[in-house]
Order: structure tokens, then sequence, then C-alpha cells
């Protein structure tokens, strides 16, 4: 029998549009860039952090929030060498968060009807448009 996928529809606000598709990778902890950021493999290397070492490469980065100071465009940089998420999904962001997605030039929503890192798990399959304000959340059964 062929797996089956339940979908859900999360509405947000637009913070950069575009529309971007891939597998979602969940950090319920905050991110911070400071320093925190491998920009050339794209990943966290903040000890301690579920995602340490995980790359986010291609994937829709879904997080909490951003902490700490001006070190989140860390985050922003990983475009020059390609290793960006593809979109980014938060609960709460600042212009920081708004910065490096601009730099990244992804799909960014915010400010969502549900807590999206409670109803987005790591290894769904997410589709973002920010020009809508809407992510469509893919799950297996």
């Amino acid at each position: 029998m062929a797996d089956e996928v339940r979908k859900i529809i999360l509405k947000g606000r637009k913070v950069i549009g575009g529309v971007a598709e891939g597998e979602a990778l969940v950090s319920k902890m905050p991110l911070m860039g400071w320093g925190n950021v491998n920009v050339k493999g794209g990943f966290t290397v903040e000890r301690n952090h579920p995602l340490f070492e995980v790359p986010f490469k291609g994937k829709v980065l879904v997080f909490s929030e951003p902490r700490g100071s001006g070190g989140f465009v860390g985050y922003g940089r990983t475009r020059q060498f390609g290793t960006n998420p593809a979109a980014f999904i938060y609960r709460k962001g600042n212009n920081l968060t708004v910065f490096a997605a601009m730099n990244m030039k992804v799909p960014t929503v915010t400010d969502f009807d549900q807590d999206p890192t409670e109803v987005i798990e790591t290894g769904d399959y997410v589709r973002v448009d920010g020009d809508k304000g809407m992510v469509e959340v893919f799950k297996r059964r």
C-alpha cells in the first residue's frame, strides 16, 4: 500500500518573496549566528545545539528565533559558498533574520497562525510561498 500524505497549511507573513521547497530541518532551540555558522560547510558549529554540524544546504530551515547579536548575518553569507538553505521559516525574527534572508535571497515567512516548530518536523517535505506568506507541509502517515 502506498504511503498516504497529509497536508497542513500554515498562514504567515511574507518577509522575502519567492517559492522554494524541500526537506525541513527544524530547530526548536534558537539559532545563534556570531561565530557559530560554518559558512563554507553550511551548518551550525554551536556546541550542544541539536543541529550541531547538521548540513542545512538546500533544506527549509525552520527555527524558533535567533539569539545573540549581529552575528546572525553569518547565515546570509552562506550564499557566497552555495551552502545556504532553500528557505527560512521562523516563529519570531528581527532585523538580522531579515537581513540574512535578503543576503541569501531565499523565500522567508514568519508570524504564523500556528507555531511552525510544533507543526513541522525534520524530514517533512515543505513548500514555502513567500509571496503569499503560506507554507504547505506534507507529512507521511
